[in-house]
């Protein structure tokens, strides 16, 4: 039986190319996530209107972060294929091939932060001026009735209990809420840090509570605009 070995057209060429990008984004989610911040990072850049020499360096970072998620995805995909049992060099090459998209997420976080952080810094701080000095008693409101909120719609929908499961999610609710109060609090000097460290944490809750099973994608989404939204509701009208 013979073999056909001829080169594939151009054309042919790039429907392999676009197939390998579809599949990744089609199995992995870390790829579908960092694909959707690099569209909000575009989108941003776009309404900003930062310099071209700051635009080639977020395209730079973004392609080098897909680059490596894919490049991570064929070298898990080839050793799964060469072996079958545990392996501990398998094993350091799928941990080397993930930390090069570690390193790639973290080059472009730092981009991203030095070329959006004076923009963004200085339109958060004309937003919030008049509400900086907001007392402590205004966060504690507002994360009290967050609380409240959270178990009404509970009650409201049925779905789980006020501590476990359900629409919505009250950790997400009360992590966003409290990364909006941190962000009226904070002094003008170190507010964008302040806001950024809290948004990742609350972030980091939303994420643990889907990873854990407890709560959908939808459910953490909900509460963490609910949560949001009811402190900036409370700062706005007490402050």
């Amino acid at each position: 039986m013979s073999v056909d070995r001829r080169t594939p057209s151009l054309l042919a060429s790039f429907n392999y190319a676009f197939e390998g990008v579809i599949h990744v984004l089609r199995t992995q989610r870390n790829m579908r996530i960092h694909f959707m911040i690099a569209v909000g990072v575009l989108v941003a850049a776009v309404v900003t209107g930062v310099q071209r020499f700051e635009l080639i360096a977020l395209l730079l970072s973004i392609a080098f972060v897909l680059i490596a998620e894919m490049i991570n995805t064929a070298v898990e995909a080839a050793i799964d294929v060469a072996t079958t049992s545990f392996d501990p060099l398998a094993k350091l090459a799928k941990d080397i091939a993930a930390g090069a998209v570690l390193i790639a997420t973290v080059n472009a976080v730092a981009i991203g932060y030095l070329v959006f952080s004076g923009d963004v810094a200085d339109r958060s701080s004309r937003l919030l001026d008049r509400v900086r000095d907001a007392p402590a008693q205004v966060t504690l409101i507002a994360l009290v009735l967050t609380v409240i909120v959270v178990i009404a719609t509970k009650a409201y929908t049925g779905r789980g209990t006020p501590l476990r499961g359900g629409l919505p999610s009250g950790h997400a609710a009360v992590g966003f809420a409290g990364w909006m109060a941190a962000t009226y609090i904070a002094g003008d000097a170190h507010r964008f840090l302040i806001s950024s460290l809290t948004f990742i944490m609350a972030l980091l809750v939303a994420q643990t509570r889907v990873e854990s099973g407890v709560h959908s994608a939808l459910e953490v989404t909900y509460g963490g605009l609910l949560g949001a939204l009811v402190t900036l509701v409370v700062f706005q009208v007490l402050a």
